[in-house]
């Protein structure tokens, strides 16, 4: 039996269905990602399962318990926002041990567990400070020390990572990983980030107007993308017109076709290249971004314009705005994908 399970939910503002029917099934420990545009309802349905959203239709069990009315500090999860939402006039060994406190524990036991949880989250030292006298990055793992020190059943972050800097974000993400592994802590996390879902995820929800449009691996959602819009949304995938399609690819469909821009390569003097790798096709330039390791140029050939990624070996690799390029395609990964 899976560990969360919700059937046929359903949230309303008034006359604006949010979402509507939406059922899935998360394992014990998993890590899931709800990703999606801004407006997609992901953020909704996390506060939903917190119950800070009372629903409008459907069921929400955990472990077989029902859990759909039940008050939010009954539920037995712990929630960490974007915001921080931080006591300012409490101390970080404070706020930390603000869930036991209500819980009525005696003072030597919140001790303990704070000084546990403290250590966990890289926090040692910083007991007796004030939440303005921390960075950002410091401020967010008070509140997810806050939410871990209670020992919930289920993690869910609301975009936690969103209004840092990029440096401190990405050792963040790490660390949550790390630590929701250690704990085979299950975790639902929220973000618009494509990268940050790829990295961190056991599984993505992809959700798009209400709806969960797919639902796989980071691997799955990125290779076989279920319909157009998760091509367009996930890695800068090519959409060509079926028409285009015969034309570049010899390719029967009456659906567009995605090609990865790593999927597309330039012809190099001679070297043999096997079946699966299309006849080439001559593209001009018409602009390129230096993206570190990667260079990302878009080129035009026949009227379609495409995006190629090239790895940057060297300085020699980079092309000018106005060069001819001979592309070759990679037949085995071009799909058909529906509207």
């Amino acid at each position: 039996m899976s560990y969360v399970t919700t059937s046929q939910l359903t949230k309303r503002f008034g006359d604006n269905t949010v979402f509507e029917a939406i059922d899935f099934t998360i394992e014990k420990g998993e890590f899931v990602t709800l990703l999606g545009p801004s407006g997609c309802g992901k953020s909704t349905l996390l506060r939903s399962l917190a119950g800070l959203n009372p629903i409008d239709g459907g069921q929400i069990s955990v472990n077989g318990e029902d859990i759909t009315h039940l008050a939010p500090q009954e539920r037995g999860i712990g929630m960490v926002f974007q915001s921080y939402a931080l006591f300012p006039n409490m101390t970080v060994a404070g706020n930390i041990g603000f869930g036991l406190k209500m819980k009525k524990l005696d003072a030597k036991t919140i001790e303990r567990e704070v000084a546990k949880v403290i250590e966990l989250v890289d926090l040692k030292g910083k007991e007796k400070h004030y939440p303005h006298e921390l960075s950002g990055g410091q401020r967010q793992r008070v509140a997810l020390a806050r939410a871990l020190v209670v020992k919930p059943r289920i993690l869910l972050l609301d975009e936690p990572l969103s209004a840092l800097d990029a440096k401190i974000r990405k050792h963040l993400r790490q660390q949550i990983r790390d630590i929701q592994k250690e704990m085979d802590l299950t975790t639902i996390f929220v973000t618009h980030d494509q990268e940050e879902a790829m990295i961190m995820s056991d599984r993505i929800f992809l959700m798009n107007k209400g709806e969960i449009v797919q639902a796989g691996t980071p691997e799955q959602i990125y290779t076989h993308p279920a319909n157009e819009f998760v091509a367009s949304f996930m890695g800068h995938y090519n959409l060509v017109e079926a028409s285009k399609a015969k034309q570049l690819f010899n390719i029967d469909t009456d659906w567009k076709v995605a090609i990865r821009p790593e999927s597309i390569y330039v012809k190099e003097q001679g070297r043999q290249y096997g079946e699966h790798i299309s006849a080439p096709q001559t593209g001009t330039i018409k602009s390129h971004q230096l993206l570190g390791n990667v260079i990302r140029y878009q080129v035009s050939v026949d009227e379609c314009e495409l995006t190629v990624d090239l790895l940057n070996r060297s300085s020699e690799r980079l092309l000018s705005n106005g060069s001819q390029m001979e592309l070759l395609f990679n037949l085995n990964e071009i799909q058909p994908v529906r509207a």
